[in-house]
């Protein structure tokens, strides 16, 4: 902001100091709040409406997010993230006419603009829905291709044909789509649950399987959620934008803002839609609004779905609350034991030091395997993740067993070769056969820096600590920060006589090491290498 325009009381300069703190503090709401403030004494700043419209619509402030919005295309300034927010409004006062005017705003930029191209065909024949116009879909048939027609944008015709009565031929669209991505899986599910509630059960079962042909059964959070039909225009806008959001969030390096502020538009038009609250809660996690997640999952007495309570009880696990988490994450995979759902309430059980409830977990996810060749695979990744507990309370008599069945089940499997030949190691078990398996996982990932250093601390074990310190460098290369890969080098580089190198990597490891690794170097910094001091 220039220092023009500032009052000469600094009542506005002291305002714009509190607004970006707020904004660098990730407090979306005390941002806006101060440059309110500075809009009541200095409202020309250029800038600032701008401004306000971001921090509104990350403080999901809808009336603030209408009031920039509207100032900043009154005056010309017709950005994206304006134009949504005036839509949504109108089409929450089912103002039609508004809601059309606002989506041709920028027409001008449209052709150019592939974020618009993705969302003007939908919300214009859900607009013409709600307006009663002739022939809504026409907006989603033109835009789509005829040689290579998308499967989402299909859909959404048969959805605005049900919308506006004429079910037959939303059946007829239905039956003839090729699900060929997870949008089209996830559009599919709503369409389902709309043909359902419109009567067409068979219709309704025969796309079903389909989606589970086309997910191969993967267990998608998206797919856990409650059947929930669209048949308005509201909800058949929010549902695409939604989807949109959950698109654009999986972009690699996509910015933040992009996601959250359709999730935002979404949930403004239909807050019941709980895809949409899923939506709207990742894109505020990945945006640094981790409370505000919480509390969007925080419904009172109306009970969550358990997908979403177990979204819950990870955030409130980060949030440090952890047995709280673990007793909400029990209660979530009670409601609904799919196999994800167990792995991740064993995850947060572990998480919150709760070995008995990790394994309870873990023993009814491979009790609900079969014998099939994917599954045999899972099983042995359990028995390794069940042995890992029981390593971990010392009890190496129950684990043992749990890895040899593992390694009968994936002889081949590098990471299970590799943990079962480490553990044996690290407690001096049968040497000669640990030192195989590590060898065997090596040969099939030598370029994995965990199986690097079992292998290369093997060697140090046996002896061998030339052949040690060429394997655990190029571990630590792999792995600059993983405290352990850097112990053991410096315990190789003492025993090979190089103990200037020793100490730089004792104290490198010390900087990232629990307390435990922590003492045990201090003692190594002060005394050298001891048989008492090696690592584990």
């Amino acid at each position: 902001m220039p220092a023009w325009a500032i009052d000469d009381n600094g009542a506005a300069l002291n305002a714009l100091v509190r607004a970006r703190l707020a904004e660098e503090g990730g407090e979306p709401a005390a941002a806006l709040s101060a440059l309110t403030a500075v809009s009541s004494v200095a409202p020309d700043l250029p800038g600032l409406s701008g401004r306000m419209l971001e921090q509104a619509i990350e403080a999901g402030d809808l009336e603030a997010s209408r009031s920039a919005a509207l100032r900043l295309w009154t005056a010309g300034d017709r950005r994206f993230d304006a134009q949504l927010v005036l839509m949504v409004d109108a089409m929450r006062r089912s103002d039609w006419k508004a809601a059309r005017d606002y989506m041709a705003g920028r027409a001008d930029k449209a052709g150019a603009d592939t974020i618009a191209r993705l969302i003007v065909p939908t919300v214009n024949a859900w607009i013409d829905v709600g307006a009663r116009e002739n022939f809504p879909e026409r907006h989603l048939l033109s835009a789509n291709s005829r040689i290579r027609p998308e499967p989402a944008l299909t859909l959404q015709v048969a959805l605005v044909q049900i919308a506006t009565k004429r079910t037959a031929a939303a059946v007829m669209l239905s039956d003839g789509v090729t699900l060929t991505d997870r949008t089209s899986q996830l559009v599919g599910l709503r369409l389902a649950a709309t043909l359902d509630k419109a009567g067409e059960r068979d219709a309704a079962q025969r796309l079903r399987g389909r989606i589970a042909l086309a997910s191969g059964q993967r267990e998608d959070p998206m797919l856990l959620l409650p059947d929930q039909p669209v048949s308005t225009p509201r909800a058949g806008t929010a549902q695409w934008l939604g989807l949109l959001a959950d698109g654009l969030a999986r972009t690699p390096n996509g910015s933040a803002k992009l996601p959250l502020l359709f999730a935002r538009a979404a949930y403004w038009l239909n807050d019941q839609d709980m895809a949409v609250r899923t939506t709207l809660v990742e894109a505020l996690d990945r945006n640094g609004q981790q409370g505000d997640a919480i509390a969007l999952l925080d419904t009172g007495r109306t009970p969550l779905p358990p997908v979403l309570m177990m979204r819950r009880a990870e955030l409130i696990a980060d949030a440090g609350d952890l047995p709280g988490a673990a007793k909400l994450a029990e209660v979530a995979a009670n409601e609904n034991p799919a196999r994800s759902m167990l792995v991740r309430l064993a995850d947060i059980a572990r998480r919150s030091n709760d070995p008995a409830t990790a394994s309870r977990a873990y023993e009814r996810l491979e009790a609900a395997l079969g014998d099939d060749e994917g599954d045999q695979s899972l099983r042995g990744t359990l028995l390794i993740a069940r042995a890992e507990l029981l390593l971990q309370a010392g009890q190496w008599d129950a684990a043992a067993p749990l890895m040899e069945k593992a390694v009968a089940l994936r002889p081949e499997d590098a990471s299970i070769l590799n943990f079962a030949g480490y553990s044996a190691l690290e407690r001096r078990k049968d040497v000669k056969q640990s030192i195989a398996r590590i060898e065997a996982a090596w040969a099939q990932a030598p370029q994995n820096a965990s199986i690097a250093d079992s292998l290369g601390w093997a060697y140090f074990l046996t002896g061998r600590t030339d052949d040690a310190i060429k394997l655990l460098e190029k571990a630590q290369l792999g792995e600059p920060e993983n405290a352990v890969i850097v112990e053991h080098l410096g315990d190789a580089y003492w025993q090979a006589g190089q103990k200037f190198r020793a100490r730089y990597n004792w104290r490198a490891a010390a900087l990232i090491a629990d307390a435990e690794m922590a003492t045990r170097l201090e003692a190594k910094l002060r005394d050298g290498l001891t048989h008492a001091t090696t690592a584990p």
